[in-house]
């Protein structure tokens, strides 16, 4: 668990988002070594339930609630002033100031409270000109664009070379501004002022949200991270640019945390699609680097309880920081006492501050029956798992053991439903509502007997028709083939026979490639998934798979088309002797993408 500071000790949380601008990218060691954030960070925010729109009495209200409801306790330490805290404009000397009439007593008096009350205090900013959402006008960014003398702010400025002075506001103890120098290098375009916002980098026309930025954003978080070092303070680091440049291939060595997704909506629907895109990143996890699912929504009453407990529960185990996005306390509004309970839940903080610091992985999917599985390893020798219900009915769900790798369990925990058992072998059966998890402590287990290795059936080998078109893929990826099937539609297919031995289903690996990321869709309909359908003898499975690219599409264009990852599914169909393999996308037309997921392979186990 987060161990609480004394105010001299006490770290600022810094979070930066991204957009805009350009920055040198310098050469970016392995890993943030700065001893800090070695669980995940937890606390509390002030965007997800006010916005834009925090004040002192916001702020006060809701940090005296985090003692008061005993969430301080548990470990929820840090609490965070986001958008909306500043002044349009920096003052004469270039500093980032607080806006007086949100925030009368000021900064230092509003630090000074907090730290009376054992929690620190965090900072949001941004890496563009101006801050995100901020409503007009908007407030001013980290990135610094000077003005040439006696300009205003209609007229628009090219943006030149400058050596810029930021002014950090690091609250350890008491209020100190502190100088950074950072280089900007310049822009070959001209911003009109009043129209800029965080996310642009077109002169005129600004869309609200650009994803295609011409110039990765790390170097700004490379400079921003490197100006944190120099002040040889504690300063807990998180990044976000919604990943858009797959962050977790630079971020862990720029910060302790970093969003791996677009930001989370009011909705249920937002919780699978942040988990499709986390598939393939899990493995980046660990102390003092965290994958951010961003900031929680429950207690919000946009979700059903059964979906915050599904929502903790996934960003708990999956080692998320464990962000409180609502109002605890208000002069109008309270947390109700079972979505606090939730928030309080001991076993679930524990996984999540486990020291073994692993992330859960995507295990298996059943598409069609609308649930899936995930686990990961505690310390101790235990394990966490969770079975999420994707149906909008209340029904019992079965957990093989098999499936992740357990023959039988000594003793199981069953954290929502408040169960125990002991020696349990082969499976474990459990209640769950719509959109609902059970969540699993399993521990005195017995690891699964090794299974026979799967016969491995290459795309190589299959006979592509209609849409479908053979690609060669970069060296060493597509693995383990080398190339891929692609256009996979309700016209395109690829077909081989193969010869089963026995009759009936058979658990098949699949080999895909899906780097379709939600971005702007995000908030409608995106999910980051694609389909795709494997029919044996005209037995149609379906299957909807997750994400797995690790590569940037702007930056390393196709290269995340071409990462390879596994998808376990039961098939069914099978005869013995010759049987009819076609992979294609059955369905495309009647909701589905019309193109599934690139295929690579199957693994046939007998």
């Amino acid at each position: 668990m987060l161990s609480l500071l004394t105010p001299k000790q006490t770290i600022l949380l810094v979070s930066l988002l991204s957009f805009s601008a350009n920055a040198s990218a310098n050469p970016l060691c392995p890993r943030l070594d700065n001893g800090l954030a070695l669980t995940p960070p937890m606390g509390w925010n002030t965007y997800n339930h006010y916005s834009c729109s925090p004040s002192e009495s916001i702020v006060h209200s809701n940090a005296q609630a985090l003692v008061d409801l005993g969430l301080q306790a548990q470990g929820y330490h840090f609490v965070t002033v986001d958008c909306g805290w500043t002044l349009p404009d920096r003052v004469a000397n270039g500093t980032m100031t607080w806006n007086s009439t949100i925030f009368p007593s000021g900064f230092p008096a509003l630090s000074t409270f907090l730290h009376n009350l054992g929690l620190g205090f965090g900072v949001y900013s941004d890496a563009g000109i101006q801050m995100c959402m901020t409503g007009t006008p908007a407030q001013v960014g980290s990135l610094c664009m000077p003005r040439a003398p006696n300009s205003d702010k209609s007229q628009a400025n090219r943006w030149q070379s400058t050596n810029s002075w930021m002014r950090l506001l690091l609250l350890l103890g008491e209020l100190i501004f502190l100088n950074v120098r950072i280089l900007f290098l310049s822009a070959s375009f001209e911003l009109t002022v009043p129209d800029d916002n965080c996310y642009s980098e077109a002169a005129a026309d600004y869309p609200n949200t650009d994803y295609s930025p011409t110039v990765s954003p790390s170097g700004r978080y490379q400079n921003m991270s490197s100006a944190l070092l120099s002040t040889k303070r504690p300063i807990v680091f998180q990044i976000c640019e919604w990943g858009v440049d797959f962050p977790s291939a630079w971020a862990p060595a720029l910060g302790n945390s970093w969003r791996v997704t677009n930001d989370i909506i009011p909705a249920y629907r937002t919780i699978p699609r942040i988990l499709n895109q986390v598939v393939p990143q899990t493995s980046f996890a660990g102390p003092g680097h965290w994958l951010d699912l961003d900031m929680l929504e429950v207690g919000n009453n946009v979700l059903t309880i059964p979906e915050e407990q599904t929502h903790f529960s996934f960003w708990a185990i999956l080692k998320s920081p464990l962000v409180i996005g609502a109002a605890l306390k208000d002069t109008t509004t309270s947390i109700s006492t079972e979505s606090l309970n939730i928030l309080l839940n001991k076993d679930v903080i524990g996984y999540n501050q486990d020291s073994l610091g692993v992330a859960a992985s995507f295990r298996r999917r059943w598409t069609e029956e609308g649930y899936e599985v995930w686990a990961g390893d505690l310390s101790g020798s235990r394990m966490v798992v969770a079975v999420a219900n994707l149906q909008d009915t209340a029904r019992s769900l079965t957990l093989n053991l098999t499936d992740v790798d357990v023959q039988k369990v000594g003793s199981l925990k069953d954290i929502w439903n408040g169960v125990t058992a002991s020696n349990v072998a082969t499976a474990y059966t459990g209640h769950v509502e719509a959109h609902g998890t059970i969540l699993l402590e399993l521990s005195s287990f017995t690891a699964a007997a090794a299974v026979s290795a799967p016969t491995f059936y290459s795309s190589a080998s299959f006979t592509p028709a209609g849409d479908a078109v053979r690609t060669t893929c970069s060296t060493g990826l597509c693995t383990p083939v080398g190339s891929k099937i692609s256009y996979l539609s309700p016209t395109g297919t690829a077909s081989l026979s193969i010869t089963a031995a026995s009759a009936g289903s058979k658990l098949v690996d699949v080999y895909f490639c899906n780097n379709d990321i939600a971005l702007s869709t995000s908030w409608l309909y995106g999910t980051n998934t694609r389909n795709m359908t494997i029919a044996v003898n005209n037995v149609v499975t379906r299957i909807e798979v997750p994400l797995s690219g690790k590569s940037s599409e702007l930056f390393s264009p196709g290269l995340g088309w071409q990462d390879t990852g596994i998808f376990k599914v039961l098939i069914g169909g099978w005869q013995e002797g010759a049987n009819t393999v076609v992979v294609g996308n059955q369905g495309g037309a009647a909701g589905y993408q019309s193109y599934g997921a690139d295929f690579v392979g199957l693994g046939i186990y007998s």
